[in-house]
């Protein structure tokens, strides 16, 4: 073998191999279980509770939000699978008690909760934001109090034009062709981690590991169910975060 060709080879071996630890470690930077909110994640801020980047962006809005009158406050942030699991099992309970069948109270559950292992809140990147000026009674997360004359109304027309430049993006929009989770005008997501977070997650056999699950409902979880569900609530999704 010629040397210089010995050469080029040599150092493109060793280039290669230079190069695998930061391959591997790019392709293992989301852990199936973090994403599920099975491993603990560093989170930043009082009451806020996001991965640090997420954090940032959003104490630079909330300044912002503060000069024209808006006091952006988080009223839910990270969840651990343990927590929405108990938020899963209260409202099956809940509705198989008040006698519906098991399949109808999943359907009924996935309007607006997740099934466990598939929140996009276990990522430290997602939040519920209000208001916090506005004192408003009931439910602050509905969405007629974010329409035409409800109490959130400026929130929302604010975050509408201004939350992409800090990276936030509407997730669940009222798009009348959208399927899945039901409108969401107070959940946003922190796209420059939630999206290759999201990329990261589809890798995985999520249907297979979801049939492993033992929480209350899961039992009643076919194939097509889990397909849908990943079809239609995960996925569709505001098209910015895809």
């Amino acid at each position: 073998m010629k040397r210089r060709s010995f050469i080029q080879k040599s150092s493109g071996a060793a280039l290669g191999l230079s190069l695998l630890p930061n391959i591997l470690m790019q392709e293992a930077e989301y852990s199936i279980a973090e994403l599920m909110g099975k491993a603990p994640i560093e989170l930043y801020g009082k009451d806020i509770n996001l991965r640090k980047e997420a954090h940032d962006a959003f104490l630079d809005m909330k300044k912002a939000a503060y000069s024209d009158g808006i006091d952006l406050k988080i009223v839910s942030s990270f969840r651990d699978f343990s927590r929405q699991e108990g938020i899963f099992e209260r409202k099956y309970i809940t509705y198989t008690d008040e006698g519906m069948e098991p399949m109808a109270a999943i359907e009924k559950i996935i309007e607006y909760s997740t099934i466990p292992g598939t929140s996009r809140h276990h990522w430290g990147t997602d939040a519920d934001i209000i208001d916090g000026y506005r004192n408003v009674e009931g439910d602050v997360l509905d969405p007629e109090k974010y329409g035409n004359g409800g109490p959130y109304e400026d929130f929302k027309l604010w975050m509408d034009e201004n939350s992409e430049t800090y990276g936030y993006h509407l997730v669940y929009t009222d798009d009348p062709k959208r399927r899945g989770f039901k409108y969401e005008p107070w959940h946003y997501s922190y796209a420059p981690l939630s999206i290759p977070m999201l990329e990261a997650y589809r890798g995985f056999n999520v249907i297979a590991l979801l049939e492993k699950e033992e929480f209350f409902g899961a039992e009643h979880f076919t194939r097509a169910f889990l397909r849908s569900y990943i079809q239609n609530n995960i996925l569709d999704i505001n098209r910015s975060l895809l």
